[in-house]
């Protein structure tokens, strides 16, 4: 990779979003500011190899971008209101205020995650032109196929056209209508990073967490009093302390049960029990706890454990009954059926998994579960036969071979 190829794609990381969010505030249109600042790095790919790296490369990028976006809106008639508004801004308009969020990156998931679409298009609309996931990840975090969440981003961008839906810079009075789409995205975003689902990236993605963890940071300080923001910083910590234990040297997936909790981040482990200590007492106080609290809370009974032996299933499959009442989708009815498993046997649990085939055929960890379970109870033919189904699923590496071995374990 030569020098110029190099600085294009650190002026990618570093300036991307930084570009968008500069357009989409001048010009409230964010597809018209992604396809600027797409035009804008194409020009860097043709022009710097001949004219060298610009001494101020984001500056050059965002000039290059609003321009491409003035010739725009220029060639598009039914855009003079617009036309004259950028005429008026581009020489000479001042920066328009941050409102209540300093951070580029985070702003733009709050203008993005606008209350007057529904959540699922919402979340999947910012994680596919904010966050950066590709169609297929966004697809697999949703458990629907890839032509479905096209449609779905496609439908949302439509709506936003028609509703005339504003990009306009949250205030502090917009963040709580806006924070649980907020929210979600970082919670797929870090789930991504956790455990990728594709083949073609790094089973663990340890830069998607991290940035994760950093943005929810700095909601946690915009909404000091937002439980739920408290429990999902609390979960990815919880969930982050244990990522280095997760795959092993030869890269494949080590189980929760199998992990060395030597391993295991204790700075981030304590500050993890902190926030769900700080939540059970508002609890306790009357404020009922959300889906990401008790998430947390079911990650500190783990990480309270020394050995998994140690672990408190009772408390776990409580917590997992208060989940289901919250939010009774398969994957939290498949999560439960774990725990069921380690105090009522696998029979009782395979049972409950059974029920759910309709709504998971398609998922890998109902047919890694399913595979699991069956090996406890000494079917070895039907283990086999879905753990072939789990590893054709399944599209991490790492997963696989797990599964691989397990599968080739049996008699």
């Amino acid at each position: 990779m030569s020098d110029i190829e190099e600085a294009i794609i650190r002026a990618h990381h570093a300036e991307w979003v930084r570009v968008v969010a500069s357009l989409t505030r001048r010009f409230g249109d964010l597809d018209l500011a992604e396809e600027a600042a797409a035009e804008a790095f194409a020009a860097a790919v043709e022009r710097w190899p001949d004219d060298g790296v610009p001494p101020n490369p984001g500056a050059w990028l965002t000039t290059t971008a609003n321009r491409k976006a003035i010739d725009r809106i220029r060639r598009e008639s039914k855009r003079d209101g617009k036309h004259k508004e950028a005429r008026v801004l581009y020489d000479h308009d001042p920066p328009e205020p941050f409102g209540a969020i300093d951070d580029d990156r985070l702003r733009l998931i709050f203008t993005c995650c606008h209350p007057a679409l529904g959540i699922q298009a919402r979340v999947a609309l910012t994680l596919r032109m904010i966050a950066g996931l590709t169609v297929p990840e966004i697809a697999r975090a949703f458990l629907v196929a890839e032509t479905a969440m096209e449609q779905r981003i496609t439908r949302a961008k439509a709506k936003i056209k028609a509703a005339r839906i504003p990009y306009r810079v949250p205030s502090a009075e917009d963040l709580p209508a806006r924070v649980s789409g907020v929210l979600a995205v970082l919670y797929l975003v870090f789930n991504e990073g956790y455990l990728a689902t594709g083949p073609d990236t790094d089973p663990v993605r340890p830069g998607l967490t991290a940035e994760a963890i950093r943005l929810t940071r700095l909601i946690r300080g915009l909404l000091p009093d937002d439980g739920e923001v408290a429990g999902l910083l609390a979960l990815m910590l919880l969930t982050e302390a244990r990522r280095t234990a997760r795959v092993s040297t030869d890269g494949e997936l080590v189980t929760l049960a199998e992990q060395d909790r030597g391993a295991w981040d204790a700075v981030l482990i304590a500050e993890g029990h902190r926030l769900v200590r700080q939540r059970l007492a508002a609890a306790a106080a009357g404020s009922a706890p959300g889906r990401y609290q008790i998430l947390a809370a079911i990650n500190a009974v783990h990480t309270s454990a020394r050995d998994v032996r140690d672990t408190d299933w009772t408390q776990v499959l409580a917590l997992y009954d208060q989940l289901v009442a919250l939010d009774p989708s398969p994957i939290i009815a498949l999560n439960r059926a774990v725990a069921v498993a380690e105090l009522d046997g696998p029979q009782v649990a395979l049972a409950a998994v059974d029920h759910l085939e309709d709504q998971l055929a398609d998922y890998h960890a109902y047919h890694a579960t399913r595979a699991d379970l069956l090996r406890r109870l000494g079917h070895s033919h039907e283990s086999r036969a879905a753990y072939d189904k789990a590893i054709n699923l399944a599209g991490n590496t790492a997963e696989i071979a797990y599964l691989t071995r397990r599968r080739d374990q049996l008699r």
